[in-house]
């Protein structure tokens, strides 16, 4: 079975509201569509990343750079065709950019190795589980919203079913966000799945800070405390002055980043994005020296393809989405075969590949 053609499809939908963490603004939720036809008849149907400027083109690199070194190569080959994709980007200064592409198409034909055998990703990689625990990202920094108002926000996310949620912090005081986080473990409940998520809002000295105050309400982790510039030296330190998990890696662009932060002793869980990474091949290579540090593992949103890869593994975690209709439409209408979410698990889509199947007139109306 050979590749024959190759399109890339970016589409973006405006949000009814922003949404707000530590240092970002959300108006929009944007992918990339990936589609690759094969000698067989098979044909991949993928979405990847929300990257809200660059859609159009990261699909035009697609289209234009990876497709020519992909079409007549068997899918079979996904090792080798990925390292000749992944030569493109040695010589750019756009790398995170070229890596989300690379992402989108080692995705689609990691879709189509399924496919081709008639097994799901998820069996493909491993088949560990067949359902996990789902919690949704929430507490955003909204105008008028107070910190009384995360109590009645996370009554509201468990009464949609989800087993927690990811809460964001870092973009105010330590004392003021500490606050937020005890009227959101104050709503959620003492069985609730609670994170908090900075967004690499806060030096060391404050992310330690924060850290001690909201230890008592059995944090399952604390993201990206630190500022980026010394972010990993930062996570290290603050490791080692609280007893909550720390989580990293959506912010890396290969699985060589994960390594730089279990090198440091920087992490008990990694997040690494497939699609800001370069696809599942390199998600794979990080998972396994996860695996071999005793390092979990979760995934940076990406619901339809997170599932597959953290449900293969002894040490995955939780998906992430966001419950919240306004926040992600592609979740809630576009993917029009998705999971049910019951009693905070949901099962990982069974089909052939991602099993992924995708509203074509939406996909139409939104497409850039």
């Amino acid at each position: 079975m050979k590749i024959e053609k190759v399109e890339a499809i970016p589409i973006s939908i405006p949000l009814t509201k922003t949404f707000s963490g530590s240092s970002y603004q959300v108006a929009s939720r944007a992918t990339v569509i990936t589609r690759i036809h094969t000698s067989g008849g098979l044909v991949s149907e993928v979405y990847n990343g929300d990257d809200r400027v660059n859609g159009p083109r990261i699909a035009a690199m697609i289209e234009t750079e990876l497709a020519p070194l992909l079409i007549g190569e068997k899918v079979t080959s996904y090792e080798r065709l990925w390292e000749k994709m992944f030569a493109t980007t040695i010589a750019r200064r756009d790398q995170p950019i070229a890596m989300q592409a690379l992402a989108c198409a080692d995705t689609a034909i990691w879709d189509l190795l399924g496919k081709s055998l008639g097994v799901s990703v998820r069996e493909l990689l491993g088949g560990y589980r067949e359902a996990l625990p789902i919690i949704t990202i929430a507490g955003y920094y909204l105008p008028g919203k107070t910190a009384e108002d995360l109590a009645d926000e996370m009554r509201w996310i468990r009464s949609v079913g989800m087993a927690g949620c990811k809460v964001k912090v870092g973009g105010l005081s330590p004392e003021q966000d500490a606050e937020r986080v005890r009227y959101a473990r104050e709503g959620a409940g003492p069985d609730f799945i609670l994170g908090v998520d900075a967004n690499r809002g806060w030096s060391p000295r404050e992310a330690i800070r924060f850290a001690r105050l909201v230890e008592r309400y059995n944090i399952e982790w604390f993201e990206e405390p630190c500022h980026w510039h010394d972010d990993v030296r930062g996570m290290a330190e603050v490791r080692k002055q609280t007893s909550i998990p720390i989580n990293a890696g959506q912010s890396e662009i290969s699985a060589h980043g994960v390594r730089r932060l279990l090198d440091a002793g920087a992490v008990d869980i990694v997040n690494f994005d497939a699609s800001h990474g370069g696809g599942i091949t390199p998600w794979r290579h990080a998972a396994s020296a996860c695996l071999l540090n005793h390092v979990r593992m979760a995934h940076h949103e990406e619901a339809q393809i997170a599932g597959h890869l953290l449900a293969s593994m002894p040490h995955g975690t939780y998906v992430e989405c966001f419950a919240d209709p306004d926040r992600d439409p592609i979740w809630q209408s576009v993917w029009v075969n998705r999971p049910p979410v019951r009693d905070g698990m949901t099962d990982i889509a069974s089909g052939p590949g991602f099993g992924i199947v995708l509203d074509w007139d939406a996909v139409r109306r939104h497409r850039l």
